[in-house]
């Protein structure tokens, strides 16, 4: 087992669920607000972390895993 090789499959799946838990919160923000976010800061009470990673491209999450 190479420790690197796991580490990066590590980081590939986290980025993925990342990018999915983004998409979910642009979701919510349209439910509640009936339009997008202008920015991953407009989702800050909907995800846990830090996603300053990412932003919205046409209307979904864009970045690490996306």
């Amino acid at each position: 087992m190479d420790p690197a090789e796991l580490v990066a499959q590590t980081q590939a799946v986290a980025d993925k669920v990342t990018c999915r838990t983004v998409d979910t919160a642009i979701v919510g923000y349209v439910a509640l607000h009936d339009e997008e976010p202008s920015s991953v800061a407009d989702l800050a009470g909907y995800v846990k972390g830090d996603i300053s990673a990412y932003q919205i491209v046409d209307g979904v999450a864009a970045g690490p895993g996306c």
